[in-house]
This record gives structure tokens, sequence and C-alpha cells, in this order.
């Protein structure tokens, strides 16, 4: 009688709203608080070679956080039918496939195709990015289907957040543009005045340890301003 009872209690509880409080921290924490790069210390390697250049940086953002949110859907719809024995392989063939479909519509599309050849490799590697898996395991795996895909989307969106802010800083440094859009020749205000104190663009910042100093710098200045994540790692 008491199992009928808490039965007809769930029945009866109201729906949680789909944007709750508790969703939405979901896409805002890993902007910030629980971001996956500067945080969570994952995606370490795309972030330094990725980031050269902001367009092709942005372009593996939105690539990666289509595969974690969509994993992570699919993982939490399958989750209780899953053998536990195989799960990691079925996320693997779900996160594969995926990358697949990302990696072929890329280039299907004459305005990304150029980019698909350059990140061919790197688009290929989002099935050994440690988000992706990382997420599937820890949130996807015990969780529902729409928390799930919210976790996935803020997941993405903190990492692209990271991605684009090294590139932009590489890419208007190192070649005195900014999304292929150059700011910094002779004629111009920005060009002027870093002409006027010695500075050129150079290759310094395409080398992988440039983007290791930024992500550090980032680092340091998310600790400074948030001090409760001083000794998270």
């Amino acid at each position: 009688m008491s199992d009928t009872n808490t039965a007809v209690a769930e029945l009866k509880k109201p729906a949680e709203p789909l944007f709750s409080k508790k969703n939405r921290r979901l896409i805002s924490d890993p902007l910030d608080d629980n971001n996956p790069i500067t945080v969570q210390v994952l995606g370490i390697c795309s972030a330094l070679a990725v980031t050269t250049q902001v367009k092709p940086a942005f372009v593996m953002a939105v690539c990666v956080t289509l595969v974690v949110a969509f994993s992570n859907l699919v993982t939490s719809l399958i989750r209780k039918s899953m053998p536990s024995r195989i799960r990691m392989i079925v996320q693997l063939i779900i996160i594969a496939t995926l990358v697949t479909v990302v990696d072929q519509v890329l280039k299907a599309l004459p305005a990304t195709y150029d980019l698909s050849k350059q990140l061919s490799v790197f688009i290929g590697l989002i099935i050994t990015n440690c988000i992706v898996m990382g997420r599937l395991e820890a949130f996807a795996m015990a969780n529902k289907p729409w928390p799930s895909f919210l976790d996935g989307i803020g997941n993405g969106v903190g990492y692209g957040i990271i991605l684009i802010m090294v590139a932009s800083v590489r890419e208007f440094f190192g070649a005195g543009s900014w999304f292929g859009i150059p700011l910094i020749s002779k004629g111009t205000v920005a060009g002027d005045f870093l002409a006027s104190i010695g500075y050129v663009p150079n290759g310094l910042m395409f080398t992988p340890a440039a983007a290791m100093f930024i992500i550090a710098i980032i680092i340091w200045i998310q600790r400074s301003r948030n001090t409760k994540l001083i000794g998270v790692s």
C-alpha cells in the first residue's frame, strides 16, 4: 500500500520547468566556476593546437559542443539498458558516430570545406577529448536526458569560450588580425601605435608554449577573481 501511495505522490509532483534554476546552472557553471579547461583541466591539448586563429577555434568549439551535448543526450536515453560491462565501448561508438557526422557536414558545406581540411585531424580527435567521455561518465550515466543535454551544452560552450579567448590573443599579436580581419597594419590606429613602440606581428604567438602561457594567465585571473577556486585541481 505504501508503494502505491509513493507512486501516486510521484505522479502528482509538478514537473520541473525546462529552464529551472537547477537546469540553468548546468549551463552557467561550466562557463566559469566549473570550466572544463581552467578548472577541470580537460581538453588542454586541443586548446594548444587549434587556437592559432579564431575561425578554426570557433568551428572546433561548435563541433565539440554538438558532440558533447548529443552524446550526453543519447547516453542518458539508453543508460538504463546499457550493460555496465560494455558501457565505455557503447559510449565510444556514440561519440565516434557523432564525430563522423560532424566531420562529413563540415566537408559538405562550402563555407567550412577549407576549415575541414585544416581541422581534419583535430575533428577526428574529438573522440579522445577528455571532456566528452568525462561528461558521459560523470553526468549522463546518472541523469535524465534534458539535464544531460544542457550539461553538454554548458561544457561545450565553456570549452569554446577559452578556445576563442586564447585564439583571439594569439591571432591578434601573432598575425595582426582577428577572425581573418587585419587589425594591425600600417595606417591603422592600432598598427601605428604598436609600430611606434617597436612591436610587429610575429610568429612567437603561434607556438604551443604561447598558448600555455595564455591559458595560465586566464587561470590566474579566474582564481584571483574567484578565490573559492584556489586549490581546486
